[in-house]
């Protein structure tokens, strides 16, 4: 029977998140260059403003003395309560109040989980493509990060033979991101069963970034993967920075359930990492309670009229019109992942072709390798801009491919 062991050894590497696009980015902006920025996904600087409950809420804090000091480790208790309850709605059992961790956005969960579970050589199972932190916070753990592929050519739902061909008895634990990022791929409760069986075949922990399963369109429903696995350890990240509009919060948690009874020295992990840093920001807890009990059935950014739901018609119908790059149509988050002729286009190089783009027509993305998928051709865009923005930009992409060829 497989066992979980808290690691041993916590490792400190660098991890850079710069890179020379956004450094060239940034230089042109000092010299008074307008960019259009189509690369972070920052709701707060594109107009889209924090639930008025929310900012009641964080008022009503500041005049509370509790709130100037710090609280437990774990979380403020009305917060974890909070969030049991949001999670038990979503089909999680076992949710135990002291296997609630609050932390400083999802980012910092993620790094505290993967430095718990990873020692080195152990490996993970990553998505390929990936949202980039898992990657960096496995290898800074020590660990091997592994990457199954997602089928573009399938809506980008995760390749489960492959998923199965790189499970090795190093092994430890498979993540999934749902609704993904960079895709945008929401997935299925069929697809997530065979992940289910996977875990449970081979005794590995599932590891759910759900941190957008409120942004979801077309009305549709996300689920949750704990729901379907009672049996096993599942580890769900989930946070408030995407679906209420305040990343910069940073308000986030992950919560343990199903069968924790292998698990017992990685939560020992957990507690003292989770220990080690005091606390989360202890105003930003606050909010949760009135994020979860007052948030809306179906978020209206997400219905036709919206601004979601109508940026995302704007920016993969712009798409479609252009020669040489095709996108599948996400499902929930805000981004897209198009894919670009590489060939056509003598691209060896995406960053080199993000590059080229920035410079001659001040548009700034992502690459696609950034994002830990192995060819140059793909890019991240984010479609958060008012749908004239993104109008022009892949307008400009239009024109900056009628005479492109690196």
């Amino acid at each position: 029977m497989r066992t979980f062991a808290k690691s041993d050894k916590l490792h400190g590497v660098c991890y850079d998140v710069r890179g020379p696009v956004l450094d060239e980015a940034n230089e042109m902006k000092k010299q008074g260059i307008e960019i259009l920025q189509l690369n972070i996904g920052n709701p707060a600087p594109f107009g889209f403003t924090a639930p008025q409950w929310i900012l009641d809420a964080v008022r009503e804090a500041l005049d509370n003395p509790m709130s100037q000091g710090y609280s437990e480790s774990c979380g403020i208790l009305p917060a974890r309560e909070a969030i049991k309850e949001y999670h038990e709605e979503k089909g999680l059992v076992n949710v135990n109040l002291d296997h609630i961790y609050i932390g400083n956005g999802v980012s910092e969960m993620i790094s505290i989980a993967m430095q718990g579970l990873l020692n080195n050589g152990d490996e993970i199972l990553i998505p390929s493509p990936d949202y980039p932190l898992w990657t960096a916070a496995a290898k800074l753990a020590g660990g091997n990060p592994v990457h199954y592929l997602c089928d573009e050519q399938s809506g980008w739902y995760p390749d489960i033979a492959d998923m199965e061909k790189k499970i090795t008895d190093k092994t430890k634990g498979i993540v999934i991101i749902n609704p993904n990022n960079p895709t945008g791929a929401l997935y299925p409760k069929e697809l997530l069963e065979q992940i289910v069986e996977l875990a449970r075949r081979y005794e590995l922990i599932i590891f759910a970034d759900e941190i957008y399963d409120r942004l979801v369109f077309d009305g549709k429903k996300h689920i949750s993967i704990a729901s379907l696995a009672p049996d096993l350890f599942v580890v769900t990240f989930n946070g408030l920075s995407k679906s209420d509009r305040i990343a910069g919060f940073r308000s986030g948690w992950m919560v343990l359930s199903g069968d924790l009874s292998k698990g017992k020295g990685y939560i020992e992990g957990i507690n003292m990492l989770s220990s080690m840093r005091l606390c989360a920001n202890v105003l930003a807890q606050h909010v949760v309670v009135p994020a979860l009990k007052k948030r809306p059935d179906v978020d209206p950014l997400l219905l036709p009229g919206g601004r979601l739901y109508e940026q995302r018609k704007c920016i993969c119908e712009a798409i479609d019109r252009i020669d040489g790059i095709s996108v599948v149509r996400p499902e929930g988050a805000f981004y897209c992942f198009p894919k670009v002729d590489a060939k056509r286009f003598g691209i060896v190089d995406d960053e080199a072709f993000i590059l080229d783009f920035l410079r001659k027509e001040h548009v700034l993305l992502v690459c696609g390798r950034g994002f830990n998928w192995p060819e140059p051709d793909h890019f991240r865009i984010v479609y958060l801009p008012e749908t004239t923005v993104l109008t022009e930009s892949m307008e400009k992409m239009n024109q900056f491919l009628e005479k492109y060829y690196r």
